[in-house]
């Protein structure tokens, strides 16, 4: 039986509930643009990935592919979900606080990895009063590594910090490059969240391991695997 040794959380819609901002603010930059595009294309197309790459698919998707507009748009996206994040509340999302604690209490490194720039992901732990290491082990962002989801960069990383095997990671997140990240790194539980960007069916699609509704769901699986 493998051991779980760390569970890699996701941010947004995973572990934090910041009201959709990013994905809305993501709508809202590309419609400047000059793009029409529903939030429900941007979450089908953007979830979970690094928000660059997710600006450069959301624009193929309607035929625009420019990467100096791409740029553009990415970089009024970045202006504005500043903006956006110092108006808007963030709280942990359900049962996330006491899971990290009980995986804690039980040895079980908590991470949290994300498709955002370093810098918006300390400002989302800032506004939580979450901290290294006291609350979380570890924080790894796509600034970190060369390629984002679903590539298992990010999950490499945390694998060779905390000196264990990918297969002893969990990985854990609201969108299907969240559970191709897990896959493709090796961990052998990928599991999917249905509190974000992806509906149950979506996440289905990936062949996750599990499908979870609420994070208080989390212990049994990797605890009494």
């Amino acid at each position: 039986m493998i051991q779980c040794k760390a569970v890699v959380f996701d941010m947004a819609g995973t572990t934090v509930d910041e009201g959709n901002v990013v994905y809305k603010t993501l709508q809202q930059a590309i419609s400047d643009d000059g793009t029409t595009v529903s939030l429900d294309e941007v979450l089908a197309l953007g979830g979970g990935k690094e928000k660059f790459q997710a600006v450069r698919d959301i624009l193929a998707s309607k035929g625009v592919v420019d990467e100096s507009r791409a740029k553009k748009v990415f970089e009024n996206f970045r202006k504005q979900l500043e903006s956006a994040y110092k108006e808007s509340p963030v709280k942990a999302l359900g049962g996330v606080v006491e899971t990290f604690r009980l995986l804690r209490e039980r040895g079980v490194k908590v991470v949290l990895n994300t498709g955002y720039d370093g810098k918006t992901a300390k400002g989302l732990m800032e506004k939580l009063n979450w901290r290294i290491p006291e609350d979380v082990d570890l924080l790894v962002t796509a600034d970190d590594v060369k390629n984002s989801r679903p590539a298992p960069d990010m999950i490499l990383r945390i694998a060779r910090v905390l000196g264990i095997k990918e297969k002893e990671i969990a990985k854990v997140g609201d969108s299907i490059v969240d559970i191709e990240e897990g896959q493709n790194a090796g961990c052998t539980w990928s599991i999917g969240v249905t509190t974000g960007a992806h509906t149950r069916e979506q996440l289905e699609s990936a062949e996750p391991d599990y499908i979870i509704d609420d994070m208080n769901e989390l212990p049994k699986i990797v605890l009494n695997a």
